[in-house]
C-alpha cells in the first residue's frame, strides 16, 4: 500500500551567484515573481499536492525565509490599527500551522545531494518530496501533485523531466531511458552534466523529486561526483535495479529562476496568467515592442 507523502524538503542553502548583485544580501529564494517570493510558490505547490510538513535546508544569511513563514506581530498590529482585516486574513491563510515547519543547516556547500542528506533526521523513514524553488512551474495541476500521482503507480523514485537541446545537456542530470510511453519513462541510468556527445538522451531532470528513504543511505556514502559535489543523481542511479525509478514528463512550463532571463520570463508568464494583470500588461508589452 502506498503511504501518503507528507514531507517536502526545500534545499535553500545556495548562494544564488548567477543573480548577483541582487542576491548579495538577499536570499535568492526571496526574490519575487509578480508579488510572491519563489519559496512561497514552492510551499504553495507542496500544500496543493497534499503535503503538510515542510523542511528547509538553509545556510548563513537565510533567516529571512524563516521570518517569511512566521507570524509577524508588528505587521498584524499595524494592519489591524488601519482596519485592514482582509490583509490580515490573507496572511493567515497561507502560513503553515505551528509545528509543521522545520529548519536545518547545510554547514558546507557540498552539493544538492548533501543538502538533502542534511534533512534525513527530520524526514525519517518515509518517502518524501524535494522541491527546488529556483525551478518554477506554471501548470494547471501542480507539478508535485503530478509526481505524487506517478509514484502511486510506480512505487519508486520519480523525477520530473523535460527535453533540452543537446548542447545544454552539460547543465543537467540526463536520463538513460528504458520503456517509455511518452509521458512516463523508465530510468535505466543517470548521468550528471554529461558532455553533449556523451549524453545518453536529451531528457533532463528539473527540480522536482519523489525519493524513497533509502536514498539517505546512498547519500551517506559521501561519494563525490560532477564538480566535486555529492550529487543526488548519482545516489538515485545507484538505487536503479534495487527500486523502480521513472522520469515524468510533467504538464506545464518550467522557468529557471536562478538565471536572469529565466527570472524575467517567469514574471511575465505568471503576470499574464492573472486576469487582474493580463490586459494592461499585454498593452504595455505591445507598446514596448
Amino acid at each position: 500500500m502506498t503511504r501518503q507523502i507528507r514531507t517536502a524538503v526545500f534545499p535553500v542553502a545556495g548562494l544564488g551567484t548567477r543573480l548577483l548583485p541582487a542576491t548579495k544580501a538577499l536570499a535568492k529564494e526571496m526574490l519575487t515573481v509578480v508579488d510572491k517570493p519563489l519559496i512561497h510558490y514552492a510551499v504553495e505547490e507542496a500544500r496543493a499536492a497534499g503535503i503538510d510538513r515542510f523542511v528547509f535546508v538553509t545556510s548563513r544569511g537565510k533567516s529571512v525565509i524563516e521570518d517569511h513563514f512566521d507570524f509577524a506581530y508588528e505587521l498584524n498590529q499595524t494592519l489591524d490599527a488601519r482596519g485592514k482585516k482582509e490583509a490580515i486574513e490573507s496572511l493567515a491563510d497561507w502560513l503553515p500551522p505551528a509545528g509543521h515547519v522545520a529548519y536545518t543547516r547545510q554547514p558546507s556547500p557540498l552539493g544538492l545531494g548533501h543538502a538533502i542528506w542534511c534533512a534525513r533526521h527530520l524526514v525519517g523513514n518515509e518517502t518524501f518530496a524535494v522541491i527546488l524553488p529556483d525551478d518554477l512551474v506554471l501548470s494547471k495541476t501542480p507539478c508535485m501533485k503530478q509526481l505524487i500521482d506517478a509514484h502511486a503507480c510506480t512505487k519508486g523514485n520519480v523525477v520530473a523531466v523535460m527535453e533540452v537541446p543537446r548542447e545544454q545537456t552539460n547543465r543537467y542530470g540526463i536520463l538513460a531511458v528504458g520503456d517509455d510511453d511518452g509521458r512516463l519513462a523508465e530510468v535505466k541510468g543517470l548521468v550528471e552534466k554529461p558532455a553533449p556527445e556523451d549524453a545518453p538522451s536529451t531528457l533532463s531532470i528539473i527540480g522536482r523529486y519523489i525519493l524513497l528513504p533509502e536514498i539517505f543511505t546512498e547519500l551517506g556514502r559521501f561519494e563525490r561526483g560532477a564538480g566535486g559535489e555529492i550529487q543526488i543523481t548519482d545516489a538515485i542511479a545507484r538505487m536503479i535495479g534495487v527500486a523502480p525509478c521513472h522520469g515524468l514528463r510533467f504538464e506545464g512550463e518550467r522557468f529557471d529562476c536562478g538565471d536572469g532571463l529565466g527570472f524575467v520570463r517567469a514574471n511575465i508568464a505568471f503576470a499574464l496568467a492573472r486576469a487582474d494583470m493580463r490586459p494592461k500588461l499585454e498593452e504595455f508589452i505591445h507598446q514596448r515592442l
